[in-house]
């Protein structure tokens, strides 16, 4: 569980940095790529999946600050895909400020659900926004993947790598040192 607001910001920024690596990989053409089917979200554009993780951010911080479960910020355009990381590092600070000097009790306390009278602690507030975007940054590198294009590692390495290394590791856990 968490428990320090500062802390959180510290592990969000990576995600937020794994996020503009990603965006970042992406060529060209996937400025105007969009499902060729679907309605809705199921037909968002990649640069409306951009859009959505900026203005998430900011509906999951008014709910964290017991503010309501509402979208209220203005995101800077992410009509060209040269605005994209802009509008991510843009979207950070904003939900920097909104979350930096939180009291750290509001973390555990309860926040009210936006369609049910559940409730939910703060962290979970935030944590939610985290699996949000990791859903939606994946739905970006399944797109790319499918178009051919490069999907970073998240770690650096592949499958096919990690295979390669498996015989040293099997050594190795056999192994005890005394």
């Amino acid at each position: 569980m968490l428990n320090d607001p500062q802390a959180f910001l510290s592990y969000f920024e990576g995600i937020h940095r794994r996020t503009v690596r990603d965006i970042h990989a992406l060529p060209k053409p996937a400025e105007s790529w969009a499902p060729p089917a679907g309605e809705g979200e199921n037909a968002w554009s990649i640069a409306q999946i951009v859009h959505h993780i900026c203005e998430s951010r900011m509906y999951f911080a008014r709910a964290y600050r017991n503010e309501g479960w509402l979208y209220d910020w203005e995101v800077p355009s992410t009509a060209s895909i040269d605005d994209w990381i802009p509008a991510l590092q843009t979207s950070l600070e904003e939900f920097r400020s909104r979350i930096d000097g939180t009291p750290a009790e509001w973390l555990t306390r309860r926040i009210k659900m936006i369609d049910t009278d559940g409730m939910l602690s703060g962290w979970r507030v935030l944590m939610m926004m985290v699996e949000h975007e990791v859903h939606h940054r994946s739905q970006i590198d399944t797109y790319a993947g499918m178009q051919g294009w490069d999907v970073p590692q998240i770690y650096g390495r592949t499958r096919e790598q990690i295979d390669e290394l498996q015989e040293g590791q099997r050594e190795r856990a056999g192994s005890t040192d005394d």
